[in-house]
């Protein structure tokens, strides 16, 4: 959090904040004076490869019962939107009852975090850096958003997966801005800082002020020669931008 704060960030992001106490990361983030906008929902046993269990229909009460302790950490730290993983697609489960699972864990999800004051996101991921991952595309999150029904439900849109799975970022962004509630970066090839790749960030963030983006974008990326060195295209982003802008 303090280098982030001493980078010029205005805010953070963590993916699982659950492995420390809610009253120390509350305390830090105090310090540094940032909050976080972001954290996932419990998403099964990373260490042993697993990437959301929301789709998987042997593992719903599970699902479930993790939405509480989010709940609490985002009510610690003031966390407005909270993320849910699709997870891998279980061997031998039809594509129909995935989909069902899935549907039903966001349906049932979005509604726990409105009466908390909280937004759910659904993030799709490029099915070549993550196989057999459910949500694997743009088309497949709106669909589902259509299917589920709900106005608290919003896209968390990875311009990096995005290109990945099917480019056309722009038109992406104007079509269905309306629909995402949070926007993440890295370049491609490599999931290396803006500028390291064939995306043209300078681009996109002008036109997501244009569009008019009242969110935050999160840098997720992996630095090509660590952190504070790879960020110049921060300080270009932001001495782009006009006086008072959101970084």
């Amino acid at each position: 959090f303090k280098r982030a704060a001493r980078a010029g960030f205005d805010a953070v992001e963590v993916q699982f904040p659950y492995d420390w106490p809610a009253a120390l990361l509350r305390e830090r983030l105090r310090a540094c004076g940032l909050p976080m906008v972001l954290h996932n929902l419990p998403a099964g046993d990373l260490a042993a490869g697993e990437r959301g269990i929301a789709c998987d229909p042997a593992r719903v009460d599970e699902f479930r019962a993790g939405i509480g302790p989010a709940l609490e950490m985002a009510a610690a730290l003031d966390v407005p939107q909270l993320n849910c993983l699709a997870g891998l697609a279980p061997a031998g489960v039809s594509e129909a009852l995935l989909r069902r699972t899935f549907v039903d864990n966001v349906r049932h999800a979005a509604e726990v975090l409105r009466r908390a004051g909280r937004r759910l996101l659904i993030e799709p991921i490029n099915r070549f850096d993550m196989p057999r991952f459910w949500l694997d595309s743009m088309a497949k999150a709106l669909a589902v958003l259509d299917e589920v029904g709900s106005d608290n439900v919003r896209i968390q849109c990875d311009l990096y997966h995005l290109q990945r799975s099917q480019g056309e970022l722009a038109g992406t962004l104007e079509r269905h801005l309306g629909r995402i509630g949070h926007v993440q970066i890295a370049d491609n090839p490599g999931r290396h800082e803006p500028g390291t790749g064939e995306i043209h960030y300078p681009y996109l963030f002008a036109l997501l002020d244009r569009l008019g983006y009242a969110g935050w974008v999160g840098a997720e990326y992996l630095p090509a020669a660590g952190t504070e060195a790879g960020l110049g295209w921060l300080r270009e982003a932001r001495a782009a931008a006009d006086p008072g802008a959101a970084g």
